[in-house]
């Protein structure tokens, strides 16, 4: 019991984080909640742990805020994200737990510097941001860093927004996949539940930091987020 209490605990307070980071940049609930949850878990729970937490989170801020979604768009990277789900489920079963973390570690590498030299993906290219999101979504959780550098250029608003009802949407048909593939157990549970806690602290001192942050320093700090996360976890690999 004294176990399962301290698990909730430890996953409330990298939640609070994580919800901050998300209303902040738009993205990264997964990203900052990895390297917390890989400390008291393996990295398979993680993934599904943060999605879990993630689809409460994103469902919520989609609803709050869906006047200022690009539905058309959202649509679309939904849908074609779930086409890319299968790939990253079959990773998922067959990796190796240490090359699965050091996965995570590459992939958001990777990301990162795609990012830092790609100014824009036209909507020609959002199909495959959608298929990639979604095998990167059931394979390592983060879904989010090609959806961020296809959305990253809109106003601030319509780019956080819409972000939320793509993570919900992608969350919503992984995390079935999860259950149905037996990966939601008693620890997957109480780690969810500590994470739910932790969102509305977070959310609302991140939403507080979101409103003061200039249109132009937005990407900046997306990609500040990236390499962070990316460093941490890549540490956690390794150790």
């Amino acid at each position: 019991m004294v176990e399962l209490l301290t698990l909730a605990g430890v996953a409330m307070l990298v939640f609070v984080v994580a919800a901050l980071v998300q209303a902040v940049t738009g993205f990264g609930s997964v990203l900052a909640a990895l390297p917390g949850l890989l400390l008291v878990t393996d990295p398979t729970r993680a993934v599904v742990v943060a999605t879990i937490v993630s689809m409460v989170l994103t469902a919520g801020i989609a609803v709050r805020e869906r006047a200022f979604i690009d539905r058309r768009d959202s649509l679309l990277l939904t849908v074609t994200g779930i086409v890319g789900m299968p790939l990253g489920l079959v990773l998922l079963e067959v990796a190796d737990e240490r090359l699965l973390s050091a996965g995570i570690a590459v992939v958001m590498l990777v990301l990162v510097l795609l990012m830092a030299r790609t100014p824009q993906i036209g909507r020609r290219g959002l199909p495959i941001v959608g298929i990639v999101s979604g095998g990167l979504l059931t394979s390592t959780g983060m879904n989010g860093p090609p959806l961020v550098m296809a959305l990253i250029d809109r106003e601030p608003r319509r780019y956080r927004a819409t972000l939320q009802a793509v993570f919900a949407g992608q969350d919503l048909v992984a995390v079935a996949a999860f259950a149905l593939l037996g990966h939601v157990d008693a620890q997957v549970l109480v780690l969810s539940l500590g994470g739910v806690a932790g969102l509305p602290i977070g959310w609302w001192l991140g939403d507080a930091i979101f409103k003061r942050v200039p249109p132009g320093r937005l990407r900046p700090l997306v990609i500040g987020t990236l390499a962070v996360s990316a460093a941490a976890v890549l540490v956690g690999a390794l150790t």
